[in-house]
C-alpha cells in the first residue's frame, strides 16, 4: 500500500509523508538484555514524525515493564531496500515493521520471517480483517497492527455552495459529473473539481479491487473503463493533468487543505493530519468523508487498502518477547493506543470506532461514519511473491498511458505482454 508516502502531522494525530530519518538510536545493552530486562529492536522509518510508532511502543512498554522497545530508525525513503540489506544480510533486529503487502511477500518467499501461527490464532480473526493478508502458503508470517482504506474526501462548503448533495452512494460516473459541477476558475485561481493522485493504484486499484480481479492473470482488460473515465477528466481539465501533477510533485494533502479540490480519493492516512493541522490553524476546510464511489450502484461499498504490519526476524534472539509484542500491537490494546492518536488500526470494534470518532475535529455525521465501514477492503496493489515486479510493470505502462505517450488499449496490452514475458516467464 501508499503508507511510504503518508503525510506527515503533529504530535496529537500525524502520519508521515515528508519521509526522512537515519539507522539507529541508542540502547542500554549490544544483546537486548539487562537487568533482568529484555530490549526488543523494531524497525521504524521516521520515527520522530511517526507518531504512531511512540504511541505503540510507549503502551506496550507500560504493560510490560520488562520489555523495552528500541527504535531502529530509519530513512523511510530507503527503508525498504535497507531492510532487504539488513535481513540478507544476517542483521539481527528483532522485529520488522511490514510497510504493505508487496513487501511482505518477498520477505515471506524467502522465509526471513519467524512463523507466528500461535500469535495469529491467539487472535479474535473476526476483529481483525486483514489477519489473512499475512499469511503465506498456509503460515502466517506476520500480524497487522494497522488498516487503512480509500474513502472519499469532500470540501463540505464546496457542495453547499454549488447546490450539490453530499457524495452519498456515488458511482464513478456520478463521480465525474459532480467533479464537473465543482470545477470552477482559470489559471492560479483554478479549483479542480477532483484531484486524482498519480499512483497507479488510484486507477488500476480500484478497477482491481471493485471487480476482484488477480494482478497474476495477466488479462487486464477491466482496467480500460477506469482509465478511460480518468482520462476524459483529465482532458476535460475537471482534474489536474498527471504530468503537471508528477513533475510538480503535487501533494495531494496541499490540495485538499487550501481548498484547490473539492473531492480528493485517498487513504484514511489523510484523516489524521487533517485533525493535526486544523488544531494547528494551517486549514479551514470544512471536510468530510464518503464511501468511495463504486463502478455500479448497490448497497455494498468496496474500497482498495492495506495493512501495516510486524513481522519477527527469524535471526532474533528474543523470539518469545518479540511475539508478545505482536500480539499487543494487533490486538485491542494496540488499537487503542494508535486510533488516540488518529490511526485506523487493524483491529476493528465499536469501542475503539467510538474513539476514533471522538478525537477533536473528526466529523460527526453519519455519511464519514458510513464510510468508516467499508464492507469490502481488498488490495491496493499485486500481493504474492511476484508482486513487486508485477507492480514495477503496471506502474511504468501507468505512465505513459496517462502522459499520453500510449493510448489505454496499446499500454493494457503491453502490460499484459510483460507481466507474461519479464515475471511469469511465459
Amino acid at each position: 500500500m501508499k503508507r511510504s508516502l503518508i503525510a506527515a502531522g503533529a504530535v496529537t494525530a500525524a502520519l508521515a509523508l515528508a519521509l526522512s530519518g537515519c539507522a539507529g538510536t541508542s540502547s542500554s545493552a549490544s544483546d537486548g538484555s539487562s537487568g533482568g530486562k529484555t530490549t526488543l529492536r523494531v524497525s521504524v522509518w521516521n520515527y520522530k514524525q511517526t507518531p504512531e510508532f511512540k504511541a505503540l511502543f510507549t503502551a506496550f512498554e507500560k504493560a510490560n515493564p520488562n520489555i523495552t522497545i528500541q527504535p531502529v530508525d530509519i530513512l523511510a525513503a530507503n527503508y525498504e531496500d535497507k531492510v532487504t540489506t539488513m535481513l540478507a544480510g544476517g542483521d539481527t533486529t528483532d522485529i520488522i515493521t511490514v510497510k504493505n503487502l508487496t513487501d511482505f511477500g518477498g520477505y515471506a518467499q524467502k522465509k526471513q520471517f519467524v512463523s507466528v501461527n500461535d500469535v495469529a490464532k491467539s487472535l479474535p480473526d473476526d476483529k481483525i480483517p486483514a489477519l489473512d493478508d499475512y499469511k503465506s502458503d498456509g503460515t502466517y508470517y506476520a500480524v497487522p497492527y494497522r488498516q487503512d482504506f480509500n474513502v472519499l474526501f469532500y470540501n463540505k462548503t464546496m457542495f453547499k455552495d454549488a447546490g450539490i448533495a453530499d457524495p452519498e452512494n456515488l458511482t464513478w460516473d456520478e463521480f465525474a459529473a459532480d467533479a464537473k459541477k465543482l470545477t470552477k476558475g482559470t489559471g492560479a485561481d483554478k479549483v479542480y473539481g477532483a484531484y486524482i493522485h498519480t499512483w497507479n493504484s488510484m486507477v488500476q486499484g480500484f478497477a482491481a479491487a471493485q471487480q476482484n480481479k488477480n494482478y497474476d492473470k495477466p488479462s487486464y482488460s477491466w482496467m480500460k473503463d477506469q482509465y478511460n473515465l480518468t482520462l476524459d477528466l483529465q482532458k476535460d481539465g475537471t482534474i489536474m493533468n498527471w504530468a503537471t501533477a508528477n513533475s510538480q510533485q503535487t501533494s495531494y494533502q496541499t490540495m485538499f487543505e487550501t481548498q484547490k479540490a473539492a473531492m480528493v480519493p485517498m487513504g484514511t492516512w489523510l484523516i489524521a493530519p487533517l485533525l493535526a493541522d486544523a488544531k494547528a490553524g494551517t486549514t479551514n476546510v470544512d471536510w468530510g468523508i464518503a464511501p468511495t464511489p463504486q463502478i455500479a450502484s448497490g448497497d455494498k461499498v468496496t474500497t482498495m487498502g492495506g495493512p501495516t504490519g510486524f513481522g519477527i526476524n527469524k535471526n532474533s534472539k528474543h523470539v518469545d518477547a518479540a511475539k508478545k509484542f505482536l500480539k499487543f500491537a494487533a490486538g485491542p490494546d494496540g488499537a487503542k493506543a494508535v486510533a488516540s492518536i488518529g490511526i485506523v488500526p487493524a483491529y476493528h470494534s465499536t469501542a475503539i470506532t467510538d474513539e476514533y470518532f471522538g478525537l477533536d475535529g473528526m466529523p460527526q455525521d453519519a455519511l464519514s461514519k458510513k464510510a468508516f465501514n467499508p464492507d469490502v477492503i481488498r488490495p491496493d496493489g499485486p500481493t504474492g511473491p511476484n508482486a513487486a515486479a508485477i507492480g514495477n510493470v503496471l506502474n511504468q505502462e501507468h505512465q505513459l498511458i496517462m502522459t499520453g505517450s500510449k493510448s489505454v488499449d496499446a499500454g493494457i496490452s503491453e502490460m499484459e505482454s510483460r507481466v507474461k514475458s519479464e515475471v511469469l516467464n511465459q
